[in-house]
């Protein structure tokens, strides 16, 4: 008994020691398949890595690998070990197959039917009738959403399916050891796959962002080439266009106050009005540029609807004249006098409407109606009347329309084919062009709305504009009354004139001694520093030019102010921006008024007489 409990015992050892061989072996094995593993950080050499070394390890038919698609509706069979060129399987398997299902449930290794259809779409290259028991393991690969905040409730894991094929033999199945081997793998493959997302998805965000900072720069060179273009078109804006303009202007209105001719001024009249549109064009142009939104501020204040009127049927016959036209004006009685607008962007549309007409044909003649739209509907109703509101605000809508009249169809035929070769569409309808389009912007910015009307050749025979405007009364809460000065208050008045444009600051002078003031022209704040230093306290008025180089007319002030008395000087600025708060700005630094460039004589001398009387108010 005792020979046969000692048999027993060497026997269990044995077994024992047998046991803690295979341990150690699949120990060994484990080991060596992870740092194979770990070697790489990419996914599909980690996978390749995988599959041979278990092949190895466990004499395994076939190992495959299948993932989820992006929509997560099919299992696809990325990595085989044994590829089967003549596989009669497809190459993916529904995500809702029951073995897939089970195997993402399941917390270990899954032994599959013998039925499945996974396991016969794993079964290598030598078909199924070489392949024996199949086992399968669920494989969790991490991306880096799955590390930012949640818990796997709510953290959606994508999954990888493990498949192992055994040989085909009556003495093989999966021992526990072997599933245990393959378990512990398998939570290695999972970890470094999911270490090789995450660092794909790193790689993938810094190439990303730094395309982002590439384009980031790109754009701020861009930019700055931009910001480059826009001071130069500026600079030459200003020192080729506006300052001359400005000098023409300031010239006009000094002859527009001396006694001429009847004819001569209303000549005169009608250069200075013309000029004004052009200079109101050009700040347009300028603040249109210096703003990001590519937009500006319609001015809208009072005015006399009649005298512009005026103004636009003196300047349409002498183009008229110019061209060879004859001209019609019919304006209508009822209209209203005063009206609230922007008058000078109103006259450079007429202006426009004008021009584009008389450029099209040789001859003929032109019709110029203005009158009141009527509520009914019909844009050639005349029967509006005037308004018996006892409303202070009420809003007019007045028509202008331009026609050409008086031309045969052989000159429509001749102008068609000379003026308009390439330029009209096949709709019959003309090309409207660039400055009509800004035009018609100009008017929908006015609360209005201009169109072309055609002939039969399609050629434009006319233009309308219907534009929207405030009326008032008598009583009303605005008058426009005519300003009136005398050159006696002004006469002897010491001035210091500080421009750094000859041409402006010559102009200037030449206004401000037509008014009777004693004028010392420098070119600079520092030369404007040094007359007014050196003079004492004899000169009362100084006008600054805002933008002058090296120093600025607000750095000038600061220093006269501070050296000065806050009384005297009064120091008056002048300036061609529209800048929305410059009036503030200048009075926060000491000065006492504000002119809007072009200077022109009226201007100058309604400032002049506004800033005295408020000083000898204080006084």
């Amino acid at each position: 008994m005792r020979e046969l409990f000692l048999r027993q015992n060497v026997l269990e050892l044995g077994q024992e020691v047998g046991m803690m061989k295979k341990q150690k072996e699949a120990s060994w094995h484990v080991r060596m398949l992870t740092c194979e593993i770990r070697k790489s950080l990419d996914k599909h050499t980690i996978l390749y890595i995988t599959l041979v070394e278990l092949s190895k390890a466990l004499d395994l038919h076939n190992c495959a690998v299948w993932m989820p698609d992006e929509d997560r509706r099919e299992m696809h069979l990325t990595h085989e070990l044994k590829p089967n060129s003549t596989r009669i399987f497809h190459n993916s398997i529904p995500i809702s197959d029951p073995d897939v299902l089970d195997i993402k449930k399941s917390q270990g290794v899954w032994i599959l039917r013998p039925d499945s259809a996974l396991g016969a779409a794993s079964s290598g290259g030598g078909g199924s009738g070489d392949s024996g028991a199949v086992a399968a393991i669920r494989m969790p690969i991490l991306h880096v959403s799955n590390f930012k905040g949640g818990t796997p409730e709510f953290v959606e894991t994508s999954y990888g399916v493990l498949v192992l094929v055994l040989p085909n033999s009556d003495s093989r199945a999966w021992t526990s050891h072997e599933m245990e081997i393959v378990k512990v793998v398998a939570d290695q493959v999972a970890v470094a796959l999911s270490h090789a997302s995450v660092l794909e998805e790193s790689q993938l965000m810094s190439q990303k962002l730094a395309e982002q900072n590439r384009a980031l720069q790109q754009a701020q060179k861009n930019a700055m080439m931009a910001r480059k273009a826009r001071s130069s078109f500026e600079k030459v804006m200003s020192h080729g266009m506006r300052r001359p303009m400005h000098s023409i202007l300031g010239l006009l209105s000094m002859f527009q106050e001396d006694n001429i001719r009847p004819e001569q001024k209303i000549v005169i009249d009608s250069i200075l009005k013309v000029s004004n549109a052009l200079s109101r064009l050009i700040n347009d142009v300028m603040e249109i540029a210096a703003n990001d939104n590519g937009s500006f501020q319609l001015e809208m204040k009072p005015f006399h609807l009649h005298s512009m009127m005026r103004e636009a049927s003196c300047t349409a016959k002498c183009l008229c004249i110019y061209k060879g036209f004859g001209l019609e004006v019919d304006v209508d009685k009822s209209l209203p006098d005063l009206v609230i607008g922007d008058e000078a962007r109103t006259f450079q549309v007429i202006l426009h409407m004008i021009g584009y007409l008389l450029n099209i044909y040789d001859k003929g003649n032109l019709i110029f109606q203005v009158y009141l739209k009527s509520d009914s509907g019909d844009r050639d109703d005349r029967s509006f009347g005037l308004w018996r509101s006892s409303m202070q605000n009420e809003y007019v809508h007045i028509k202008f329309n331009f026609q050409i009249n008086g031309i045969s169809s052989q000159s429509d035929e001749s102008v068609s084919t000379r003026n308009y070769t390439g330029r009209r569409h096949y709709n019959n309808e003309p090309k409207e062009g660039l400055s009509f389009s800004m035009c018609k912007t100009l008017v929908q910015m006015m609360q209005g709305n201009i169109w072309i009307s055609t002939n039969s050749l399609g050629l434009a025979q006319g233009m309308t504009l219907l534009l929207k405007f405030q009326i008032g009364s008598s009583h009303g809460r605005f008058t426009l009354a005519p300003t009136d000065f005398s050159n006696s208050q002004f006469r002897g008045l010491k001035v210091v004139l500080a421009d750094d444009d000859d041409v402006n600051r010559t102009v200037t002078k030449k206004l401000l001694e037509k008014l009777g003031c004693q004028v010392t022209a420098v070119s600079s704040g520092f030369e404007c520093l040094g007359a007014i230093s050196g003079s004492g306290n004899s000169f009362k008025i100084i006008l600054l030019d805002l933008h002058m180089p090296e120093m600025d007319g607000f750095e000038v002030a600061r220093r006269i102010r501070k050296f000065q008395s806050h009384n005297w000087p009064l120091i008056i600025a002048f300036t061609a921006s529209a800048e929305e708060h410059i009036k503030e700005r200048c009075l926060q630094v000491g000065m006492n008024g504000l002119i809007r460039k072009p200077i022109l004589l009226r201007e100058i001398a309604d400032e002049l007489g506004t800033v005295l009387q408020r000083a000898g108010e204080k006084l």
